[in-house]
């Protein structure tokens, strides 16, 4: 479980996150809508632990700067950050060693067969496309099989194959237990699979809702819309 209690972040005068709250229970896709600007990619960033911040932010039990919990964190950024001179084989090489794993070249192959990367192997960093970097980010993220998985808009840049299959990965993530988060402005792209949404607004969570509460007709652009902009929350913004 991921547990972000009362984590206020300032940049200099600039109030980015105020006093937020947030948890991400295992087996959960917890949603983190807001518009940009709202807050969410210094949220995540400060999760992950490369910000600091007023407050407490515990990982599967562990304080999240703790080596601990950054053993059970995969972390998807918006923008992947590639070796350029590394192959993408060599990527995951180079994790599996930093993480000391063991038997993982079968789960590895499985996750580049599923991202269309295998006749890429040899391709460097650099020659990459940006929707191939994110390809390679997310097979190195989930490489050391995460309790606990962050995506930060994982669909921008990605081809509808690509699309398909991570939606189909983080189901599978739900149903292993782990505990994922995955901030995103496209919002049809999780209508199908979440449990558990945060609305930021201005640095602050100003709703958060659960999918078994909602009747069949409540879809997360609804509730979304519906609480920042007041239209009606079964999606019927028909006037009489």
């Amino acid at each position: 479980m991921i547990q972000v209690k009362y984590v206020t972040k300032r940049y200099g005068n600039t109030l980015a996150n105020n006093d937020v709250n947030l948890e991400a229970g295992d087996g959960e896709i917890t949603v983190l809508l807001g518009a940009n600007g709202a807050g969410k990619s210094t949220l995540i960033k400060c999760i992950c632990g490369l910000l600091r911040f007023e407050g407490s932010i515990i990982i599967d039990g562990y304080d999240n700067h703790s080596l601990e919990a950054k053993r059970q964190l995969g972390y998807i950024p918006e923008l992947p950050a590639m070796y350029p001179m590394l192959t993408v084989e060599e990527h995951l090489q180079f994790i599996a060693r930093a993480y000391r794993l063991k038997d993982w070249e079968e789960y590895g192959k499985e996750l580049m067969t599923r991202f269309e990367l295998t006749d890429k192997k040899e391709k460097l960093g650099q020659e990459l496309s940006k929707g191939m970097q994110q390809k390679v980010s997310i097979c190195c993220a989930l490489l050391p099989r995460p309790k606990a998985v962050i995506f930060d808009e994982p669909f921008v840049g990605l081809d509808p194959h690509a699309i398909r299959e991570l939606k189909q990965l983080i189901i599978s993530l739900r149903d292993s237990r782990s505990s994922v988060i995955i901030s995103t402005h496209m919002i049809e792209t999780m209508e199908e699979a979440w449990d558990t949404t945060y609305i930021m607004k201005n640095g602050s969570i100003i709703e958060s809702r659960k999918r078994k509460d909602l009747d069949s007709k409540s879809s997360l652009e609804s509730i979304y819309f519906a609480i920042t902009e007041g239209s009606d929350a079964t999606g019927d913004n028909s006037k009489n």
